[in-house]
């Protein structure tokens, strides 16, 4: 697969899980470019790998981290990007709430639910130990619980 032809195809869904990670449209297009512009010399090489689009979306999620390691500040906001990226409002609603979590919070929760990699996995990507991993998950969850739930908010 060209280059050109793995951006068409695969480009929303990188598009979409660097909302995920950044919790803003714009941050997330900035990071699908970058990403992509790193490895548009190295194409040839990521290409033949088992999974590009895994590599992709590594390089996606380092690059996010590297972000927040220079900031160390929360920007987060309320408002919703222009446009859904789905037509399901619980999806959508979701995603909200993903990000009202801190930076590495949502990064943590992200790879391991939304990618399903080990925490062994996301600790090697995010250049934090496994335990730091695990009490991330843990802070995250908490923090997700004590909100009502998308469905709960509907029946009131």
């Amino acid at each position: 697969m060209e280059f050109e032809d793995f951006v068409r195809a695969r480009g929303p869904a990188l598009l979409r899980y660097g909302y995920v990670l950044t919790g803003n449209a714009d941050d997330a297009a900035d990071l699908v470019q970058e990403a992509l512009l790193k490895l548009s010399d190295s194409w040839p090489r990521v290409r033949n790998k088992d999974n590009p689009e895994s590599y992709v979306r590594t390089t996606m999620a380092r690059q996010h981290v590297s972000w927040w390691r220079r900031r160390r500040r929360e920007q987060l906001t309320d408002d919703p990007p222009e446009g859904s990226y789905t037509d399901d409002p619980a999806f959508g609603e979701l995603w909200k709430e993903l990000a009202t979590l801190p930076r590495r919070q949502r990064a943590v929760i992200v790879l391991r639910y939304y990618e399903d990699l080990p925490d062994q996995e996301i600790a090697d990507i995010l250049g934090i130990s496994r335990g730091t991993v695990r009490s991330q998950a843990f802070h995250a969850l908490n923090a997700l619980r004590v909100k009502p739930t998308v469905l709960e908010r509907g029946r009131a």
